[in-house]
């Protein structure tokens, strides 16, 4: 029998394209790993996802995405346009509609003013709406982009285009792209993970696949429940003794067959078995928000055991501090074909709180200066109103690719500035147009990753994030 560890007598490329990430539901301990591992060294000594060196020096070394999916009103929040109150009930000018096209509107429907009062805040004087009542308490800290601009018009293309550069599935997502690029900053947690606190998301696990990357790059989805990660817990009666001898067995099963056969899925199994231990002795730490102080608790508006936006934040905080390098939100629920007002005070409601606790946590925990925060939805909302008695709806916007807004903070953006105009109907951009793959090379650059160099050769050419599109925009750093 050959004697040296697994990770020496495998194709390290075959075996790294065939890896899978293990997480939970093993019952695996610290016992039980050194059964399995102990007399292989699996991984011949070597991280998986060992720190990369960035192709410069980054601004940001972690990101915190918060994706407003379902695409919250631009109209609402952060775009005023009191030129749309003036012409209430009225069709824009054809030459303003062009020859566009809407799913749910006609091009003619009546204007629809924005449905709350704006107002300036902090000493930056960004303006907001009515309903981001928390957010102006950070707002000098954000980074507000008006003139962003997307390919894609439906839902799940939309989503897939913003955090893969791509509007069907296939392609690695933007979290896996940081992952592949800079590696991982810890062992027992994974690296890119992923949250939801809606009702369901168009663009499905796709929005944060590692597509035709490695496996192992595919973001770590932690359930909005009680028990975030299933089954982490050991069963009282598997443990001790019992336990011990049947991974014992298992790991010598598995080893016995990796000899006869040399099969690197075997090799990646006993990994996944690895990475279940850490995660096992971990991620109890991580998910006990018992352990935070009344004050930050009430700051967020978290209550430990309800699943909550607020909860998922305070969450991604904690793994920034733990060094998982990407934590995907996913907040569903944005989509206001009817009754916009209602339907961005909801959401606000679940949302506005947590986010702003959550930049000035990072801020002062010394953490949002290398943190990037990034918040926004897949396109925009139409100044044109839906109206359709047929469907129930009424006092709704449409779908709007030409414009929308995001923010940033942290992570060596531009802090209390606000980039970018749509005219006076919020239709078109009229000053500095900056598209989703501009987004996307800026946010690799912030992390020290220039995104027309990182690249992975598939299907015989080399494809990147920003396919062969997108610029880092300069007015957004600091």
């Amino acid at each position: 029998m050959d004697s040296r560890p697994i990770a020496a007598r495998l194709d390290r490329r075959r075996f790294l394209q065939d890896s899978a990430l293990g997480l939970g539901g093993l019952g695996l301990g610290p016992s039980a790993l050194a059964q399995l591992l102990g007399r292989d060294g699996v991984d011949g000594g070597e991280r998986r996802f060992a720190p990369r060196a960035p192709h410069f020096r980054p601004r940001a070394k972690a990101v915190i995405h918060l994706f407003m999916a379902g695409a919250p009103s631009q109209l609402e929040l952060f775009d005023p346009k009191p030129e749309l109150t003036r012409l209430e009930g009225q069709p824009l000018p054809q030459s303003i509609i062009g020859d566009q096209r809407y799913a749910f509107i006609r091009p003619d429907a009546g204007v629809l003013g924005p449905r709350f009062p704006f107002a300036r805040h902090g000493e930056s004087g960004a303006v907001l709406g009515e309903p981001l009542r928390c957010l102006r308490s950070v707002v000098d800290k954000l980074c507000i982009v008006r003139s962003i601009h997307t390919d894609q018009f439906n839902h799940a293309p939309a989503q897939l285009f913003f955090n893969s550069g791509f509007g069907q599935p296939g392609r690695p997502s933007l979290g896996s792209w940081v992952l592949y690029g800079l590696g991982a900053e810890t062992e027992n947690l994974p690296a890119f993970v992923v949250m939801s606190t809606g009702s369901g998301l168009s663009g499905g696990t796709a929005l944060w696949s590692s597509g035709f990357l490695p496996a192992p790059y595919t973001g770590v989805r932690f359930r909005n429940g009680k028990d975030p990660i299933l089954n982490l817990s050991t069963p009282t009666e598997y443990r001790g003794a019992a336990q011990a001898d049947t991974f014992e067995l298992l790991g010598e099963l598995n080893r016995q067959r990796f000899d006869a056969v040399g099969d690197p899925a075997i090799a990646t199994r006993i990994a996944s078995f690895e990475s279940a231990a850490r995660l096992q002795v971990a991620a109890p730490e991580l998910l006990d928000l018992k352990s935070e102080s009344q004050e930050t608790l009430t700051l967020y508006g978290c209550e430990p055991e309800r699943p909550s936006f607020a909860r998922a934040c305070l969450l991604a905080r904690r793994m920034i501090e733990r060094g998982v390098r990407f934590v995907n939100i996913f907040h569903e629920g944005w989509d206001a074909h009817t009754d916009v007002r209602g339907n961005t005070l909801r959401n606000c409601r679940a949302t506005d709180q947590a986010t702003a606790a959550l930049i000035a946590d990072l801020d002062r925990r010394g953490l949002l200066d290398d943190t990037l925060v990034v918040w926004g939805g897949e396109f925009g909302r139409t100044p044109m109103v839906e109206t359709n008695p047929a469907l129930g709806r009424k006092l709704g916007r449409d779908h709007h690719p030409q414009a929308f807004t995001m923010w940033f903070a942290g992570g060596g953006v531009r802090a209390g500035t606000t980039i970018g105009q749509t005219d006076d109907f919020g239709f078109h951009i009229v000053e500095d147009p900056i598209h989703v793959h501009d987004v996307q090379a800026t946010i690799l650059h912030l992390l020290g990753l220039d995104h027309e160099r990182l690249t992975y050769r598939h299907a015989g050419r080399d494809f990147r994030l920003t396919d062969v599109h997108g610029h880092v925009v300069r007015s957004m750093l600091a």
